[in-house]
């Protein structure tokens, strides 16, 4: 990767559909050679897909809730017996395995509480929990998909 790529992911991280001829032209390459780039990175899975980022209000899945769970279970058939079930779920849209006193944490994204609390009983129904916590955020200060690209490992060439 080098500082060209860099500056491709971030004109692609604020849109997706801007034409390559005009990545090209931003970063200083003809639209082929920009195309290739853009190609490899999506070979090497530095990019990992291209969507459209939807505003959850105006789909009715305006209400966020962060669930902390932990469990008394710390095994590999049990964590993977409850990945399958969250998996099951639309509404949650994060999932990560923790360290601290949580063991794992979920974003929820529902219409409203009863919503919640329908996807609440069916995640308790499918697996055994110690403790769940839900957190509802009562707003929403900064949301972003970009990624910080200072972090990239450039090329020895680069550097």
């Amino acid at each position: 990767m080098d500082k060209i790529d860099r500056k491709i992911l971030a004109l692609l991280q604020k849109d997706a559909t801007i034409p390559v001829a005009e990545i090209g032209r931003k970063v200083g390459l003809s639209t082929t050679p920009c195309w290739r780039r853009i190609q490899k990175m999506e070979e090497d899975g530095v990019i990992k897909g291209r969507v459209a980022i939807l505003d959850p209000t105006k789909i009715n899945a305006g209400v966020t809730v962060f669930v902390s769970v932990k469990t008394n279970e710390h095994n590999e058939v049990w964590m993977r017996k409850f990945a399958a079930a969250v998996e099951e779920f639309s509404e949650v849209v994060e999932f990560y395995r923790m360290s601290g006193d949580v063991d794992y944490l979920l974003r929820v994204v529902v219409p409203d509480i009863a919503a919640y609390d329908a996807f609440y009983k069916k995640l308790i129904s499918k697996i055994a929990l110690t403790d769940v916590s839900s957190s509802f955020a009562m707003g929403q200060i900064k949301y972003t998909t970009a990624l910080p690209l200072e972090f990239a490992i450039l090329s020895d060439e680069e550097k």
